[in-house]
Order: C-alpha cells, then structure tokens, then sequence
C-alpha cells in the first residue's frame, strides 16, 4: 500500500470522528468561540514545529496574502459556518452535506487547476450528488424547525468555502511548507472567529468547562487538527486535489455510523436516499476507465 493511500485513509478516519466531538462540544459551549479556540490551541503545536525545524518564512508578499485568505476561508468561515450549522442538525447529516465539497472542487479544479478535466463520468457524478443534496434540502424545508434548514445551508456554504481554498491551495503553495501554510491558516482563522464570537456569545471563562467539553476541544484541536492539516497539504502536493477531497466521502461514512452508534442520532429516508445518491455521486467522479483516456466534455 503506498504512503499518500495510507495517509489518505488515516485522515478519514480522523476527520469521521470530528463531527462527532464537536457535536459533543456543542452540548456545552458556543459555537463560534468553541471553534476560534479549537484553532487557537491547535496552532501552538504547530509554531512550535516551526521554531524547532527552523522553517524559513517566505518574503514574498504574495504568499503571505494566499496564506491569509486561504486561512479565513478554511478557518474562519468554512469551520463557522460548520460549528454553527451543526448546532441544528445532525453530526451525521452535517457531514452528509460536507460531502459536496469534493463536487464543487472538480467543477472549480477544471477551469482552474491543469491536467484535472472535467469527463463524461465526473459530469453525471456531479448531476447525482447535486440531486441528492437537493432531496436533504427538500427533507429540511418540510421540517417545522426552520432553524434545520439554516443548519443545513451553513454546511452548504462551508463546503464552498473549503472549495475556493483548496483550489488556491494547489495552484500557489507548491513552495511552501506545509506546517507553515497550516500555522499562518490557522492564526489567521482564529483571530476573527474569536473576535466575533467572544462579545456575541461571552467571556470563554464563564463558559460551562465540563469533562466532556475539554475533551472534545483538546480532541479536536490536537487530534483533529494539528496533525492532519499538515497531512492534508502533503497529500495535496501528493495527490490530485480532486482525490484528496474525496476524504470527506470516506470520513461522511465514519462520521454516520459514529453518530448513530454513540449518539443514536435518526436518519430520515430522504437523507438516506439523497446521502446515498451524494456518495455514488462521488464514486463516479473517481472511476477511470482503464481502456483509455476518458472523454472531455468540456474543451
């Protein structure tokens, strides 16, 4: 087994299991804050690598400012949106709905990024997600809550987010070091989070530190983000950027079998069905005839 499949597999593991401890942190602290502190903690570690290897920092102006964006769009919107949202609905369903963030990528990646075209299969894998995410949405407007239903958009929107960024990603960082990318992500995500968050929701002091909150935050912030944001840049440099993305299939169906099993969280039938059509969708967009090249759609 080669090492970019191995990693590939260690981060879906990884990031099945976040969905499920931020819905555990959820249960005490507030959204926003709780993730601004998540990326606080898991940026010292990284500074501290950085010190230790002794990384040069980059002196072009340009990179700094690909680092910083790329961070507030990671960072402070894709994970506030996803804090927030899940706050509504289910760990299981959230990740669900992450999922479409591989098909945004390859619509993106075509036009943007070289070599990685769009193709008969990838189109129709496209179609079918879409379709699938359209029935979880048909689902979530039927419901009373309407707050499921901005739950639901949030997750659609961070999906975007992390979409734009990987693209920027792969075509600007090649250079730089992936620990730096992730560290200067990092800070650069938290520091708005927390400045948003800290007079919406209140001093993290006088937050409710159960056992199960501090947990679930030195998880997330140690285990679930420290080590693989830095896998997930090596694999990128590694890897097409359509392949790395398709992690989010693979971790959507760690993180529906966690949620049902530790929180016996429900799936409705149209969740099932439009996670199903989501999923297949994303597996089409990954089939390589091995007869040839396959067709271009898009010239």
């Amino acid at each position: 087994m080669s090492l970019p499949l191995l990693v590939w597999l260690l981060l879906s593991l990884i990031w099945g299991s976040t969905w499920l401890f931020i819905k555990l942190g959820l249960e005490d602290l507030p959204p926003i804050t709780f993730a601004g502190i998540r990326f606080l903690l898991a940026s010292v570690p990284l500074m501290i690598l950085l010190l230790a290897r002794r990384v040069q920092l980059p002196r072009s102006g340009r990179d700094w400012w690909t680092m910083i964006v790329t961070g507030l769009l990671t960072i402070t919107l894709t994970y506030g949106l996803v804090f927030w949202g899940e706050n509504f609905i289910s760990s299981g369903l959230t990740a669900i709905l992450f999922s479409v963030c591989p098909l945004i990528t390859l619509l993106m990646a075509h036009f943007f990024v070289p070599n990685e075209t769009l193709t008969l299969n990838r189109l129709g894998g496209i179609l079918l997600g879409i379709g699938g995410v359209a029935l979880i949405f048909y689902q979530q407007i039927q419901l009373d809550n309407s707050m499921a239903l901005w739950g639901s958009l949030a997750i659609f929107g961070s999906a975007l987010a992390s979409s734009v960024s990987g693209i920027l990603v792969k075509n600007r960082t090649h250079h730089l070091d992936p620990t730096l990318i992730t560290t200067v992500q990092m800070v650069a995500g938290f520091i708005p989070l927390l400045a948003i968050g800290i007079p919406l929701e209140g001093n993290p002091f006088h937050f409710e530190w159960t056992p199960l909150a501090v947990g679930a935050l030195f998880y997330l912030a140690i285990i679930g983000s420290a080590l693989p944001f830095v896998l997930l840049y090596w694999l990128i440099k590694h890897m097409d950027v359509t392949h790395t993305m398709l992690i989010s299939m693979s971790s959507t169906l760690v993180a529906v079998l966690l949620g049902w099993l530790v929180l016996d969280e429900a799936l409705g039938w149209h969740t099932l069905i439009g996670g199903s059509g989501l999923l297949t969708g994303l597996f089409l967009t990954m089939y390589k005839r091995r007869s040839g090249i396959q067709k271009k759609i898009i010239n």
